[in-house]
């Protein structure tokens, strides 16, 4: 709907591609969708769009396609539970943080969700998860 409200961009098709453009403009969804096959198998090529640098997809698509196992994870304290102190013991553990911020970012924990650590390779992070679990407070992995 918002593309129908956008002008229509104009498009400088070089002098090289214009009959080629012509004849596509001419084609049905059905020959495209061939057509696009072919040169797929001729060339080797995927149309899919790939995941780049770790970005979403437009449109939601990267959540259509069969991912990669995840390799890095971010560490996200839910909820604390009833043992307020080892749960500030477990975050200076693992963050290196001062009591004063760890203490800071449990309080924060108690009203919403809190990242703990980014980018925590897998093995890392399911250590951290036990930690947490230990210590009576709810973690996610994402």
């Amino acid at each position: 709907m918002a593309e129908e409200t956008k002008e229509k961009e104009e498009i400088i098709i070089p002098e090289k591609f214009k009959k080629i453009v012509e004849e596509i403009e001419k084609m049905t969804v059905i020959d495209l969708s061939e057509l696009v096959k072919i040169l797929e198998k001729k060339f080797g090529v995927s149309a899919q769009p790939q995941m780049i640098a770790g970005l979403p997809l437009a449109g939601g698509a990267a959540a259509e396609t069969p991912a990669a196992e995840k390799s890095s994870f971010n560490i996200i304290l839910k909820q604390i539970g009833d043992k307020k102190i080892e749960v500030i013991k477990v975050i200076r553990d693992i963050t290196q943080k001062g009591l004063k911020e760890s203490k800071d970012l449990v309080d924060a924990a108690e009203k919403e969700a809190q990242t703990v650590k980014e980018n925590v390779k897998k093995e890392e992070a399911e250590e951290i998860k036990k930690k947490f679990e230990t210590a009576g407070a709810k973690v996610e992995l994402q």
